[in-house]
Protein backbone atom coordinates (compact mmCIF):
# COMPACT_ATOMS: atom_id res chain seq x y z
CA UNK A 1 0.00 0.00 0.00
CA UNK A 2 2.85 2.34 0.78
CA UNK A 3 4.44 1.47 -2.58
CA UNK A 4 1.22 2.29 -4.40
CA UNK A 5 0.97 5.53 -2.53
CA UNK A 6 4.55 6.42 -3.31
CA UNK A 7 4.09 5.60 -7.00
CA UNK A 8 0.94 7.72 -7.30
CA UNK A 9 1.54 10.91 -9.31
CA UNK A 10 1.75 14.05 -7.25
CA UNK A 11 -0.78 16.77 -7.94
CA UNK A 12 0.68 19.66 -9.91
CA UNK A 13 0.13 23.21 -8.80
CA UNK A 14 -2.02 24.92 -11.45
CA UNK A 15 -0.03 27.28 -13.63
CA UNK A 16 -1.90 30.56 -13.18
CA UNK A 17 -1.54 33.58 -15.49
CA UNK A 18 0.15 35.44 -12.64
CA UNK A 19 2.86 32.79 -12.29
CA UNK A 20 3.49 32.82 -16.03
CA UNK A 21 3.68 36.63 -16.00
CA UNK A 22 6.30 36.68 -13.24
CA UNK A 23 8.33 34.02 -15.05
CA UNK A 24 8.30 36.14 -18.21
CA UNK A 25 9.36 39.16 -16.16
CA UNK A 26 12.26 37.19 -14.67
CA UNK A 27 13.46 36.44 -18.22
CA UNK A 28 13.27 40.12 -19.20
CA UNK A 29 16.86 41.12 -18.47
CA UNK A 30 16.52 44.93 -18.96
CA UNK A 31 13.59 44.99 -16.52
CA UNK A 32 15.49 42.98 -13.88
CA UNK A 33 18.60 45.17 -14.25
CA UNK A 34 16.39 48.28 -14.01
CA UNK A 35 14.68 46.98 -10.88
CA UNK A 36 18.08 46.32 -9.26
CA UNK A 37 19.27 49.81 -10.23
CA UNK A 38 16.13 51.42 -8.80
CA UNK A 39 16.59 49.46 -5.57
CA UNK A 40 20.16 50.78 -5.36
CA UNK A 41 19.02 54.37 -5.97
CA UNK A 42 16.32 54.02 -3.32
CA UNK A 43 18.83 52.59 -0.83
CA UNK A 44 21.31 55.41 -1.48
CA UNK A 45 18.53 58.00 -1.22
CA UNK A 46 17.54 56.65 2.19
CA UNK A 47 21.04 56.12 3.59
CA UNK A 48 23.43 58.69 2.10
CA UNK A 49 21.83 61.89 3.53
CA UNK A 50 22.03 60.40 7.04
CA UNK A 51 25.47 58.75 7.04
CA UNK A 52 27.44 61.07 4.76
CA UNK A 53 30.27 62.87 6.60
CA UNK A 54 29.60 65.92 4.43
CA UNK A 55 25.87 66.16 5.20
CA UNK A 56 26.23 69.47 7.07
CA UNK A 57 29.68 70.53 5.86
CA UNK A 58 29.97 73.76 3.91
CA UNK A 59 32.34 76.69 3.67
CA UNK A 60 33.82 79.24 1.32
CA UNK A 61 37.05 77.25 1.05
CA UNK A 62 35.07 74.31 -0.40
CA UNK A 63 33.16 76.41 -2.92
CA UNK A 64 33.01 74.92 -6.45
CA UNK A 65 35.45 72.10 -5.73
CA UNK A 66 35.51 69.67 -8.68
CA UNK A 67 34.84 65.96 -8.13
CA UNK A 68 37.63 64.19 -6.26
CA UNK A 69 38.17 61.37 -3.79
CA UNK A 70 36.62 63.33 -0.93
CA UNK A 71 33.66 64.86 -2.80
CA UNK A 72 32.64 62.39 -5.51
CA UNK A 73 30.26 64.83 -7.23
CA UNK A 74 32.14 68.01 -6.23
CA UNK A 75 30.71 70.89 -4.19
CA UNK A 76 28.28 73.71 -4.96
CA UNK A 77 28.31 77.48 -4.53
CA UNK A 78 27.92 77.15 -0.74
CA UNK A 79 30.57 74.42 -0.40
CA UNK A 80 28.01 71.66 0.15
CA UNK A 81 28.72 68.13 -1.03
CA UNK A 82 26.80 67.54 -4.26
CA UNK A 83 26.82 63.74 -3.84
CA UNK A 84 24.91 64.06 -0.57
CA UNK A 85 22.53 66.65 -1.99
CA UNK A 86 21.84 64.60 -5.13
CA UNK A 87 20.63 61.60 -3.17
CA UNK A 88 18.72 63.78 -0.72
CA UNK A 89 17.06 65.30 -3.80
CA UNK A 90 16.46 61.84 -5.28
CA UNK A 91 14.57 60.94 -2.10
CA UNK A 92 12.25 63.92 -2.59
CA UNK A 93 11.81 63.22 -6.32
CA UNK A 94 11.01 59.55 -5.74
CA UNK A 95 8.57 60.51 -2.98
CA UNK A 96 6.80 62.95 -5.31
CA UNK A 97 6.67 60.32 -8.04
CA UNK A 98 5.34 57.60 -5.73
CA UNK A 99 2.71 59.78 -4.05
CA UNK A 100 1.63 61.34 -7.34
CA UNK A 101 1.30 57.89 -8.91
CA UNK A 102 -0.67 56.77 -5.85
CA UNK A 103 -3.10 59.68 -6.28
CA UNK A 104 -3.39 58.82 -9.98
CA UNK A 105 -3.98 55.17 -9.11
CA UNK A 106 -6.78 55.81 -6.62
CA UNK A 107 -8.65 58.42 -8.68
CA UNK A 108 -8.12 56.75 -12.06
CA UNK A 109 -9.07 53.22 -10.97
CA UNK A 110 -12.18 54.32 -9.06
CA UNK A 111 -13.31 56.67 -11.86
CA UNK A 112 -12.71 54.12 -14.61
CA UNK A 113 -14.33 51.21 -12.75
CA UNK A 114 -17.46 53.18 -11.92
CA UNK A 115 -17.82 54.55 -15.45
CA UNK A 116 -17.24 51.19 -17.11
CA UNK A 117 -19.40 49.16 -14.74
CA UNK A 118 -22.41 51.47 -14.55
CA UNK A 119 -22.32 52.50 -18.21
CA UNK A 120 -25.11 54.45 -19.85
CA UNK A 121 -25.54 58.16 -19.28
CA UNK A 122 -23.27 58.27 -16.22
CA UNK A 123 -20.45 56.73 -18.25
CA UNK A 124 -20.98 59.33 -20.96
CA UNK A 125 -20.84 62.25 -18.54
CA UNK A 126 -17.80 60.91 -16.70
CA UNK A 127 -15.87 60.37 -19.93
CA UNK A 128 -16.79 63.85 -21.20
CA UNK A 129 -15.21 65.30 -18.06
CA UNK A 130 -12.08 63.28 -18.82
CA UNK A 131 -12.11 64.59 -22.42
CA UNK A 132 -12.41 68.18 -21.21
CA UNK A 133 -9.48 67.77 -18.82
CA UNK A 134 -7.50 66.10 -21.61
CA UNK A 135 -8.01 69.16 -23.81
CA UNK A 136 -6.25 71.41 -21.29
CA UNK A 137 -2.45 71.79 -21.49
CA UNK A 138 -1.44 69.62 -18.54
CA UNK A 139 1.63 71.53 -17.38
CA UNK A 140 -0.20 74.88 -17.61
CA UNK A 141 -3.14 73.38 -15.71
CA UNK A 142 -0.80 72.16 -12.94
CA UNK A 143 0.88 75.57 -12.67
CA UNK A 144 -2.46 77.40 -12.45
CA UNK A 145 -3.86 74.89 -9.98
CA UNK A 146 -0.83 75.00 -7.67
CA UNK A 147 -0.54 78.80 -7.68
CA UNK A 148 -4.29 79.25 -7.12
CA UNK A 149 -4.46 76.76 -4.26
CA UNK A 150 -1.30 78.17 -2.71
CA UNK A 151 -2.73 81.69 -2.75
CA UNK A 152 -5.74 80.66 -0.69
CA UNK A 153 -4.11 78.04 1.51
CA UNK A 154 -1.08 80.19 2.37
CA UNK A 155 -3.25 82.71 4.20
CA UNK A 156 -4.52 80.05 6.59
CA UNK A 157 -1.09 78.48 7.02
CA UNK A 158 0.66 81.79 7.75
CA UNK A 159 -1.98 82.72 10.31
CA UNK A 160 -2.27 79.40 12.11
CA UNK A 161 0.78 77.24 11.42
CA UNK A 162 3.62 79.07 9.64
CA UNK A 163 6.01 76.17 10.22
CA UNK A 164 3.87 73.93 8.02
CA UNK A 165 4.23 76.09 4.92
CA UNK A 166 6.86 73.85 3.17
CA UNK A 167 4.81 70.72 3.93
CA UNK A 168 1.61 72.32 2.61
CA UNK A 169 3.40 73.40 -0.55
CA UNK A 170 4.60 69.84 -1.11
CA UNK A 171 1.08 68.50 -0.55
CA UNK A 172 -0.25 70.98 -3.10
CA UNK A 173 2.38 69.75 -5.53
CA UNK A 174 1.21 66.17 -4.95
CA UNK A 175 -2.40 67.20 -5.49
CA UNK A 176 -1.64 69.18 -8.64
CA UNK A 177 0.42 66.43 -10.26
CA UNK A 178 -2.09 63.76 -9.27
CA UNK A 179 -4.95 65.85 -10.68
CA UNK A 180 -3.62 65.57 -14.25
CA UNK A 181 -2.04 62.10 -14.22
CA UNK A 182 -5.14 59.96 -13.60
CA UNK A 183 -6.89 60.61 -16.92
CA UNK A 184 -5.17 57.90 -18.97
CA UNK A 185 -5.50 55.48 -16.05
CA UNK A 186 -9.27 56.08 -15.98
CA UNK A 187 -9.60 55.42 -19.71
CA UNK A 188 -7.56 52.22 -19.57
CA UNK A 189 -9.48 50.85 -16.58
CA UNK A 190 -12.84 51.78 -18.11
CA UNK A 191 -12.01 49.92 -21.31
CA UNK A 192 -11.04 46.81 -19.36
CA UNK A 193 -14.16 46.96 -17.18
CA UNK A 194 -16.43 47.33 -20.22
CA UNK A 195 -15.05 44.01 -21.44
CA UNK A 196 -15.10 42.25 -18.08
CA UNK A 197 -18.64 43.19 -17.03
CA UNK A 198 -20.12 40.87 -19.69
CA UNK A 199 -17.92 37.90 -18.78
CA UNK A 200 -19.70 34.79 -17.43
CA UNK A 201 -18.14 34.98 -13.95
CA UNK A 202 -19.46 38.53 -13.49
CA UNK A 203 -22.93 37.60 -14.79
CA UNK A 204 -22.95 34.57 -12.50
CA UNK A 205 -22.10 36.75 -9.49
CA UNK A 206 -24.90 39.13 -10.38
CA UNK A 207 -27.40 36.27 -10.71
CA UNK A 208 -26.35 34.97 -7.27
CA UNK A 209 -27.18 38.35 -5.74
CA UNK A 210 -23.65 39.64 -5.11
CA UNK A 211 -23.49 43.35 -4.37
CA UNK A 212 -22.01 45.77 -6.87
CA UNK A 213 -19.21 46.57 -4.44
CA UNK A 214 -18.29 42.89 -4.11
CA UNK A 215 -18.33 42.39 -7.87
CA UNK A 216 -16.14 45.44 -8.46
CA UNK A 217 -13.52 44.77 -5.82
CA UNK A 218 -13.61 40.95 -5.67
CA UNK A 219 -14.01 40.01 -9.33
CA UNK A 220 -13.26 42.95 -11.62
CA UNK A 221 -10.41 44.75 -9.84
CA UNK A 222 -8.10 41.67 -9.63
CA UNK A 223 -8.50 41.20 -13.39
CA UNK A 224 -7.38 44.75 -14.20
CA UNK A 225 -4.59 44.78 -11.61
CA UNK A 226 -1.92 43.66 -14.08
CA UNK A 227 -2.39 46.53 -16.51
CA UNK A 228 -2.81 48.96 -13.58
CA UNK A 229 0.60 47.92 -12.17
CA UNK A 230 2.15 48.42 -15.59
CA UNK A 231 0.71 51.89 -16.02
CA UNK A 232 1.71 52.95 -12.50
CA UNK A 233 5.36 52.19 -13.31
CA UNK A 234 5.01 54.39 -16.40
CA UNK A 235 3.26 57.15 -14.44
CA UNK A 236 6.02 57.53 -11.83
CA UNK A 237 8.69 58.79 -14.30
CA UNK A 238 6.19 61.14 -15.93
CA UNK A 239 5.36 62.72 -12.55
CA UNK A 240 9.05 62.95 -11.60
CA UNK A 241 9.68 64.73 -14.90
CA UNK A 242 6.77 67.11 -14.24
CA UNK A 243 8.10 67.86 -10.76
CA UNK A 244 11.60 68.46 -12.08
CA UNK A 245 10.29 70.91 -14.66
CA UNK A 246 8.16 72.74 -12.09
CA UNK A 247 11.09 72.90 -9.66
CA UNK A 248 13.28 74.23 -12.47
CA UNK A 249 10.71 77.03 -12.92
CA UNK A 250 10.67 77.69 -9.17
CA UNK A 251 7.14 76.32 -8.66
CA UNK A 252 8.03 72.96 -7.13
CA UNK A 253 10.15 72.04 -4.13
CA UNK A 254 11.50 75.11 -2.36
CA UNK A 255 14.76 75.59 -0.39
CA UNK A 256 16.04 74.39 2.00
CA UNK A 257 14.57 71.17 0.59
CA UNK A 258 15.93 70.05 -2.76
CA UNK A 259 14.83 67.72 -5.52
CA UNK A 260 16.74 66.65 -8.59
CA UNK A 261 14.94 69.39 -10.52
CA UNK A 262 15.97 72.13 -8.11
CA UNK A 263 19.58 70.87 -8.13
CA UNK A 264 19.66 71.07 -11.93
CA UNK A 265 18.19 74.59 -11.74
CA UNK A 266 20.85 75.63 -9.21
CA UNK A 267 23.56 74.21 -11.47
CA UNK A 268 22.18 76.03 -14.51
CA UNK A 269 22.21 79.30 -12.54
CA UNK A 270 25.99 78.97 -12.06
CA UNK A 271 26.75 78.77 -15.77
CA UNK A 272 28.77 81.80 -16.87
CA UNK A 273 31.04 82.68 -19.84
CA UNK A 274 34.20 82.35 -17.75
CA UNK A 275 33.73 78.89 -16.28
CA UNK A 276 31.16 76.11 -16.45
CA UNK A 277 30.84 74.07 -13.28
CA UNK A 278 29.72 71.03 -15.23
CA UNK A 279 29.32 68.70 -12.27
CA UNK A 280 26.49 70.81 -10.85
CA UNK A 281 24.34 69.88 -13.88
CA UNK A 282 25.80 66.60 -15.08
CA UNK A 283 25.65 64.72 -11.75
CA UNK A 284 22.00 65.39 -10.78
CA UNK A 285 20.99 65.27 -14.45
CA UNK A 286 22.62 61.85 -14.91
CA UNK A 287 20.93 60.44 -11.80
CA UNK A 288 17.57 61.80 -12.97
CA UNK A 289 18.00 60.49 -16.52
CA UNK A 290 19.13 57.02 -15.41
CA UNK A 291 16.28 56.77 -12.89
CA UNK A 292 13.69 57.70 -15.51
CA UNK A 293 15.26 55.28 -18.00
CA UNK A 294 15.18 52.45 -15.45
CA UNK A 295 11.54 53.15 -14.59
CA UNK A 296 10.61 53.05 -18.28
CA UNK A 297 12.51 49.78 -18.84
CA UNK A 298 10.78 48.27 -15.80
CA UNK A 299 7.41 49.45 -17.11
CA UNK A 300 8.10 47.91 -20.53
CA UNK A 301 9.06 44.62 -18.89
CA UNK A 302 5.90 44.57 -16.78
CA UNK A 303 3.79 45.43 -19.82
CA UNK A 304 5.24 42.51 -21.78
CA UNK A 305 4.96 40.15 -18.80
CA UNK A 306 1.31 40.96 -18.04
CA UNK A 307 0.18 41.13 -21.65
CA UNK A 308 -3.07 39.09 -21.68
CA UNK A 309 -2.31 37.86 -25.22
CA UNK A 310 0.63 35.91 -23.76
CA UNK A 311 -1.45 34.11 -21.10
Amino acid sequence: MSEAASSAPTAKVPDSPGRRAWRRLARHRPAIVSAAFLALILLLALVVPWVSPHAAAQGSDLQFSPPDGSHWFGTDVHGRDVFTRVFAGARISLLVGAVGAGVSLVIGVCWGMIAGYVGGRLDGWMMRIVDILYSLPSIVFVIVLITTLETYVKRWVVDWAPGLAPTVRMLLLFAGLGAVSWLTMARIVRGQVLTLRTRPFVLASQSLGASHRRILFRHILPNVLGIVIVYVTLTVPAIILYESFLSYLGLGIQPPEASLGTLIAEGAAQINPLRVFWWLIVCPGAVLALTLLALNFLGDGLRDAFDPREN
